[in-house]
């Protein structure tokens, strides 16, 4: 069975321009003794948007890789998929995010849920997890509770896993299950039984990814309890371990990160509790590289500056339009915006800074960030003249991507030297 490496990281590249910048980030950590899988992600919403196939983000994974000379495992992740969308995604990927967000909530047909809960019965007698205080007894209310809100959801990936499976054979392929894009987290008992559900489905799930407390927005830093955030990380680290042997679930299972970039409150955390119990960890990113392609336009100045200049005027003037997709994973206050009018007058140090996530320059605009974030369209657009200032200013947009990458991410996530 193919096995994702323990600790892996996301790089989504919207474009498909910056894969050489990304590779070397990964290859430079490893020199320093932190052994990176790199998996290309993309989403279908991303796709459509832009224009591209899945097959491109393959085409750009195969060609950085072999450039390079890169001999290690890497994987292109199909992000967020689901039934309505896998077909487009089976032959060009080897990763797959199973989105069951959207089927949470709906109810299992009653035979399935009795079946469920037949098997899970001596559970109500207590749960030990090892780390984790004894958990009480689990109220047969409660699992009849967890049984209607998430077998459905584990049902219907269940049919997606097997759809993936009968295309590519079984083993060939990384499983990751998605349930972030919900309203409340999900509790370690929660998670417990949901991967019981997944295992019964049959699913060999390597990677986890849960809903948080607090913000993960898009673009930025973590919005939330801090304390509060590492203690639910930990313990759901320790439930998958648990689950892992309990369940007979791939013994390298472990937590995904979404919306993962920028987050740098929280890697120092996430560092440390995985070095301390020895686990793995992958974190996805996608928009952080666009946002570094716009700041170095901004910082080649000239032509560079000015097409930056008037994505923005666009955006301000589309804002609801492209908040729209992404209304859930933003928080953007309209009235700290600077106006198109305003920003037209900007050299390249002031837009840039404006644009790049440092919370300790004044200058810095989190809300002028996240719009361009999800201001991406505009740039796929006017794509031929985008790719060409790309080209033009290569050096400049290259360097910006892997330091972003390198230093602000990797380094202090995984405690790199």
């Amino acid at each position: 069975m193919k096995k994702i490496g323990k600790y892996s990281f996301g790089i989504g590249d919207r474009f498909g321009r910056q894969g050489q910048a990304q590779l070397k980030a990964i290859i430079d950590a490893e020199k320093k003794g932190c052994e990176i899988t790199p998996v290309w992600n993309k989403s279908n919403r991303e796709h459509i948007i832009i224009g591209t196939q899945p097959d491109d983000v393959r085409q750009e994974a195969d060609r950085t890789t072999r450039n390079a000379g890169f001999g290690r495992p890497y994987f292109v992740d199909a992000d967020h998929i689901n039934l309505d969308n896998v077909e487009r995604f089976i032959e060009s990927s080897d990763f797959f995010t199973i989105d069951v967000a959207s089927y949470i909530g709906k109810r299992a047909a009653d035979s399935e849920i009795e079946r469920f809960l037949s098997g899970v019965a001596r559970y109500s007698r207590g749960i030990k997890i090892p780390g984790i205080p004894r958990i009480r007894k689990c109220s047969n209310e409660m699992l009849v509770e967890i049984a209607e809100k998430y077998l459905f959801a584990a049902k219907k990936a269940g049919e997606v896993y097997r759809k993936i499976e009968s295309a590519k054979g079984s083993g060939n392929f990384i499983t990751e299950i998605s349930m972030d894009e919900v309203a409340q987290p999900q509790s370690p008992v929660e998670i417990l039984f949901i991967l019981k559900m997944l295992s019964d489905e049959r699913i060999p799930v390597q990677t986890l990814a849960p809903k948080f407390s607090g913000r993960f927005n898009k673009g930025v830093d973590y919005v939330g309890d801090i304390k509060k955030f590492a203690g639910e990380f930990e313990q759901d680290l320790l439930v998958l371990s648990y689950a892992a042997g309990e369940f007979g679930l791939p013994e390298n299972i472990k937590i995904s990160v979404h919306s993962g970039s920028d987050k740098f409150s929280i890697y120092p955390v996430i560092g440390s509790i995985i070095r301390r119990h020895d686990k793995g960890i992958h974190v996805k990113t996608a928009g952080t590289t666009w946002l570094e392609e716009v700041i170095g336009l901004a910082e080649s100045g000239n032509e560079a500056l000015e097409f930056v200049k008037e994505i923005y005027a666009e955006a301000v003037e589309r804002i609801d339009e492209l908040c729209g997709p992404y209304a859930d994973v933003i928080d953007i206050d309209k009235s700290k915006l600077p106006s198109a009018a305003r920003v037209s007058g900007w050299n390249s140090r002031k837009f840039a800074a404006s644009l790049r996530h440092d919370s300790k320059n004044p200058d810095y605009n989190q809300g002028m960030r996240q719009l361009i974030h999800i201001g991406y369209k505009l740039a796929a657009q006017r794509s031929e003249e985008f790719f060409r200032l790309l080209d033009e200013n290569e050096h400049i947009v290259e360097k910006g991507v892997y330091q972003n990458i390198f230093t602000r991410h990797l380094c202090p996530l995984f405690c790199i030297q």
